[in-house]
């Protein structure tokens, strides 16, 4: 592979330099030479005083109780985090917002025929963790459920996707007025109530099958990392793809003075009461059932038969919440820029958990504590950044990004403004590298991945990921390595943590970076993500934490020492093309199959196969797929992969620049990705502004790229589906008229 590296001076001249060497001594884009020997140095300095050690020592003093936003301990956290940056020399302040946190205070779910169960909603304590047993966490529930008393008939929805409702429909089977029970899996959690009202029903039930993730995939905890029977993933259920943040103040930071809607009036919110419930909890329900058996996809891991209902099984479904205005804790330190200090390249990581967190979010917290200590350690030395340093320990993101959404709210110009690139961690384990950001950065983290070794293997983290998609991530992962050719790509961001604000709200170039996939994580969101979980399983002695300052401590050092900032368009240009081209064919496959479904039902195949011991209901006919006009997005792509090609070619032969203009550029690049935004954001959603990526409206977390556009087309919303295809072209056209901006200069 071809390294492109190149310019040189922080003061007046720039020069290239290309190279394929990877590692200590090879060259890093955005530096000279000289540059790159400096800070190859600077990083082996940083490598050489991580001290895993005190990763676990945090970690255990972090998770000795729970500290859920609201709780006296995660204020407790939050002033011990701070006074760690404090005494490693940052300017540190702990920023309070004032944010709804409902906690429950009445929770009962009964199957009150054909037979009687009364759910026990609670988790077990476990030999061997100490902290299972505490009296002071948070039971299971789903923050933002409405109160709510309802009694009917259940419905088993499988994953309570779109799909899955399909299937119901086609086997006569409707949710209205029923409470249906749903998997996790398949999407976000919050998904799954959302569809549920749509269609009709008035409560929802979800829970974890063990087919998923229990005995049936492997030892559950404390013997192994599977689920415990009892286990119950907590978590939000706010419509985060509407909007993030406190559900009461949107687009303001939520101060003591904000202007607050009323609860009813928000438009985040699902409608119909809603409770997470154990494998233990659901199995006597799933039992009660009767009705048609399941298609084979739906099929649990739990000793029954199961059928979709409707009844005989019937509960009575009763919660009802404390709804306070809470305090929360962010904590913001920074090392100011020498050269800079109004440019700014940020690092953060959540410190509020559902429980003790120790996965999610500590270890990543811890990680990013021991990055911030080394480079603590490297300014007391004598160095300092080019460009200012802030790190945040965000609170309130379990609740729905809440933290780091009303800091953003509350800062958005100074941010618009001096905002470089904001580097996300959260929770994180031993594994494989996995990471998510612009692809206009694609390029330096490419290096990064290649420059730092696996702790385990010794081959770098890029070459061990290429084993992960080749063995491991199926025709999928096997067809991305080949298409990466031993690069490291990163992928493309949807939502679920800190970085979807600066991303998608504010346009500002952002990652997501951590290791997994080696052990599961059954332990998700419930009682037992532990000091003693972590480990004993996940991460002993950790390994791979230790590892991940390495690579984030990389990302943050080369965008704040850089002379000229690290970014490169070609990457970018064939990761949009390759949306756009993803984009023509699954609209090809649309079309296809509903004229093919259509023909079924004309045919009359749905009524021939109907018999007594299946359902078949024919559907309605969907209107045509219409053939769409691409050629505004496929002429602005057509473009921009010229411009990308100039540019490339230039950031590596520039020739001298001066001062004022190096400043110019570097002013050009910080605000790049906002380019691709457009205030009226995306269609229903208006907080969501970046139209190449977004989190699906139905997924939740997953990504959808070209959202505006595909949305339109995934809902038949062909007018809607058009009117983004010139909306998406437009920001395109205007990301490239800034790249051509830049490359002129470069050759000033």
């Amino acid at each position: 592979m071809r390294l492109l590296s190149a310019f040189l001076g922080t003061a007046i001249t720039t020069s290239l330099a290309a190279s394929t060497v990877f590692g200590g001594d090879g060259p890093i884009r955005g530096f000279s030479a000289e540059g790159a020997k400096a800070q190859h140095a600077l990083e082996a300095r940083m490598d050489a005083a991580i001290k895993p050690g005190n990763l676990d020592a945090w970690m255990k003093r972090m998770t000795a109780r729970p500290h859920h936003l609201g709780s006296a301990f995660d204020k407790e956290n939050a002033e011990f985090i701070a006074a760690q940056f404090k005494s490693w020399g940052y300017s540190t302040e702990i920023v309070e917002y004032q944010v709804l946190m409902p906690t429950p205070k009445i929770r009962e779910l009964t199957l009150i025929s054909p037979t009687q169960y009364t759910a026990i909603l609670k988790e077990d304590a476990v030999e061997g963790d100490p902290t299972s047993d505490q009296s002071d966490r948070l039971p299971p529930y789903v923050a933002y459920s409405p109160d709510g008393d309802v009694t009917a008939e259940v419905v088993f929805v499988n994953q309570g996707l779109k799909a899955d409702y399909d299937d119901l429909a086609r086997r006569g089977i409707d949710v209205k007025g029923k409470i249906v029970i749903a998997k996790f899996g398949g999407s976000w959690r919050g998904i799954k109530p959302k569809l549920a009202e749509e269609m009709g029903a008035i409560g929802c039930i979800l829970y974890t099958d063990p087919g998923d993730d229990g005995f049936a995939q492997g030892d559950v905890y404390p013997k192994g990392t599977a689920k415990h029977p009892t286990g119950v993933q907590r978590g939000s259920i706010m419509d985060l793809p509407m909007r993030p943040g406190d559900p009461l103040t949107p687009y303001i930071g939520a101060t003591k003075s904000a202007k607050r809607l009323d609860y009813d009036k928000t438009e985040v919110m699902v409608h119909i009461p809603v409770l997470p419930i154990s494998a233990t909890d659901a199995a006597p329900i799933l039992a009660a059932l009767d009705g048609p058996n399941v298609p084979a996809r739906w099929r649990g891991g739990l000793p029954l038969t199961y059928q979709m209902g409707p009844g005989p099984a019937k509960v009575h479904l009763k919660v009802a919440f404390n709804w306070n205005i809470v305090p929360l804790y962010n904590v913001i330190a920074t090392l100011e820029g020498s050269t800079y200090p109004d440019e700014w390249v940020m690092r953060g990581n959540h410190h509020d958990a559902w429980v003790h967190g120790a996965q999610d979010p500590v270890s990543g917290m811890v990680s990013t504590m021991e990055e911030a200590r080394v480079i603590g350690l490297l300014a007391k030395s004598g160095w300092r950044p080019k460009r200012t340093i802030k790190y945040a320990a965000w609170d309130g993101e379990e609740q729905g990004l809440i933290g780091s959404v009303e800091w953003i709210e509350d800062n958005r110009e100074e941010l618009a403004e001096k905002l470089v690139a904001y580097i996300n961690t959260d929770g994180s384990s031993r594994g494989f590298l996995f990471a998510g950001g612009s692809h206009t950065l694609e390029a330096m983290f490419n290096e990064i991945a290649h420059d730092v070794d696996d702790p385990v293997t010794g081959v770098s983290l890029a070459k061990r990921f290429e084993a992960f998609l080749k063995l491991k991530a199926g025709p999928t992962g096997a067809k991305r390595a080949k298409e990466a050719g031993g690069a490291y790509r990163l992928s493309a961001l949807g939502s679920g943590s800190d970085y979807s604000g600066f991303f998608q709200h504010l346009g500002i170039a952002s990652f997501n970076i951590g290791f997994g996939a080696e052990a599961r994580h059954g332990s998700y969101h419930t009682n037992y993500d532990s000091h003693h979980l972590f480990s004993t399983f996940l991460d002993p002695g950790n390994v791979y934490g230790a590892t991940l300052p390495k690579v984030t401590g990389r990302v943050t050092l080369r965008l704040a020492e850089a002379d000229i900032l690290p970014f490169e368009m070609g990457r970018f240009s064939a990761t949009v093309t390759g949306y756009m081209d993803d984009l023509k064919s699954a609209t090809d496959k649309m079309r296809n199959a509903t004229k093919a479904e259509n023909k079924r039902i004309a045919d009359g195949l749905y009524k021939l196969a109907d018999n007594p011991s299946e359902t078949w209901i024919a559907p309605k006919p969907k209107d045509a797929v219409p053939h769409l006009n691409f050629a505004p997005l496929e002429n602005a792509l057509d473009h921009l992969s010229g411009a990308a090609k100039a540019f490339d070619a230039a950031y590596v032969s520039a020739g001298a620049i001066d001062q004022a203009t190096t400043q110019t550029i570097n002013d050009l690049l910080s605000k790049l990705e906002a380019t691709l935004t457009r205030n009226e954001g995306l269609p229903r959603r208006p907080w969501f502004r970046h139209h190449i990526y977004a989190p699906g409206f139905y997924t939740g977390y997953g990504v959808k790229t070209l959202p505006g556009v595909r949305e339109g087309i995934e809902e038949r919303k062909w007018d809607e589906a058009n009117t983004y295809i010139g909306h998406t072209a437009s920001v395109i056209a205007a990301f490239t008229t800034q790249v051509e901006t830049m490359t002129k200069l470069l050759g000033s």
